[in-house]
């Protein structure tokens, strides 16, 4: 199976080497992310251990959609019955950059069309969408009219650790904290430092990383 671990821009050198680190195989960093290759859990076993990506998504389809019908016609024949039921709920999100269709609301809602329909028609009912909370978060790509369509393995977004109850006002990521950790060079055995720390996040990822925390195990449940 091929993942693509997310990365905020300009971290995914850190995902990159945080992957190699934990020896998955076909690492290649690209715009965005990070993909690497493997069985399903090796997918799981990134939402457990990396500190740095954003999400894991497992790739699912890709195909060229030049229009809404064949956008509609690629997401409609991926086997969603497999992963999805009448009880689930779903959300789906979309990007799109240099491609025929221009808008990213258009291309998640026909998205989002060929997964009902298909659902509809095997079981006679349809799941219910939930933005905020979805059992299953799905996202696709758009990138010079080939879209990528990909299952959220978290669940959620992998900054949330499960340790930090309130944010104060500017709160910063868990993980982009890591990433700054990871690029900053230190060794793990020197003094660590931050003169202008806040609420403690680079610094409580700096510990949780020397002491080889995952930071799966304290998170709320993925998947």
């Amino acid at each position: 199976m091929i993942f693509f671990a997310t990365a905020a821009k300009g971290t995914e050198g850190a995902v990159r080497d945080e992957l190699r680190e934990h020896r998955f195989r076909g690492v290649r960093a690209t715009r965005g992310g990070v993909a690497f290759e493997g069985p399903l859990g090796e997918g799981y076993r990134a939402c457990l251990l990396l500190r740095t990506p954003v999400r894991v998504l497992l790739e699912l389809s890709r195909f060229e959609a030049r229009s809404g019908e064949a956008l509609y016609s690629g997401v409609r024949a991926i086997e969603w019955e497999h992963a999805v039921s009448t009880r689930t709920t779903i959300a789906v999100r979309a990007t799109c950059r240099s491609s025929a269709l221009t808008h990213s609301q258009f291309i998640a809602l026909k998205t989002k069309d060929a997964i009902v329909d298909r659902l509809r028609d095997r079981f006679g009912a349809r799941p219910n969408v939930d933005a905020t909370d979805p059992d299953m978060a799905v996202f696709l790509h758009l990138v010079k009219d080939e879209a990528t369509v990909y299952a959220d393995l978290g669940g959620r977004p992998l900054h949330l650790r499960g340790y930090r109850k309130d944010a104060g006002p500017a709160p910063l990521k868990e993980t982009l904290a890591a990433c700054l950790v990871a690029l900053s060079g230190w060794d793990e055995r020197a003094d660590f430092l931050d003169p202008m720390c806040g609420s403690g996040t680079i610094a409580i990822e700096a510990a949780a990383r020397a002491a080889r925390l995952a930071p799966g195990l304290s998170a709320p449940p993925f998947g």
